[in-house]
């Protein structure tokens, strides 16, 4: 098996990570709605896709509550 034969420096270990950071997700603008979501993907709000309905939107209801 191969073993490292020197430390490796702290220095080194965050260069060999440094992709690893975590980023923001990149958020664009909704050409329909205006609200903000993810490039490539339809609008989570309107199901709008490059200025076409694409995604049929459901509405939740809350469940009634039993009156006391």
């Amino acid at each position: 098996m191969g073993v490292p034969k020197r430390k490796v420096s702290h220095a080194r270990q965050g260069d060999r990570r440094s992709h690893l950071a975590l980023r923001p997700p990149r958020l664009v603008e909704c050409s329909h709605c205006h609200a903000p979501r993810l490039p490539h993907h339809a609008c989570p709000t309107c199901g709008y896709y490059r200025g076409r309905p694409a995604v049929e939107i459901r509405v939740r209801q809350k469940p009634e509550q039993p009156s006391a």
